[in-house]
């Protein structure tokens, strides 16, 4: 019997990381975001997990941190929630949140995968990686 052959399409994923003290470089993973062009498709998966991060520092600002890891979402979603990212593609929001930084909140390293379901595949990450 011949393989039957069901095409996947190539994502990009990168954590959304928290440090709260950027001078001690302790992060906890509190996000993902998954790029498939070839679906069109841009999302992210944020939670704030206080605990954690008062783990690492008694005096972080939770609700800020909750503030910026919304504001990766919703410049996944696009349109006016996205600021002055609302006007770019999705490569370009993904590239913009990827891009390295030294805040608080920062994108790990970018990685690439194979699937069928980009949408289902932020959920397994975020399952895996983050929750």
């Amino acid at each position: 019997m011949p393989e039957v052959s069901v095409a996947r399409d190539v994502f990009e994923y990168a954590l959304v990381r928290v440090v709260p003290r950027l001078e001690r470089g302790e992060r906890v993973n509190a996000g993902v975001i998954v790029y498939c062009r070839a679906q069109r498709f841009l999302g992210a998966r944020c939670v704030v997990d206080a605990r954690r991060l008062r783990t690492l520092d008694p005096g972080v600002d939770v609700d800020g941190v909750a503030r910026a890891l919304e504001g990766v979402e919703l410049v996944c979603r696009g349109g006016a929630g996205a600021g002055p990212a609302r006007e770019e593609d999705a490569g370009r929001r993904f590239r913009w949140l990827t891009a390295p930084r030294s805040t608080i909140v920062q994108p790990g390293a970018i990685h690439t995968g194979l699937t069928r379901d980009a949408a289902g595949e932020l959920e397994r990450l975020a399952e895996r990686l983050v929750l």
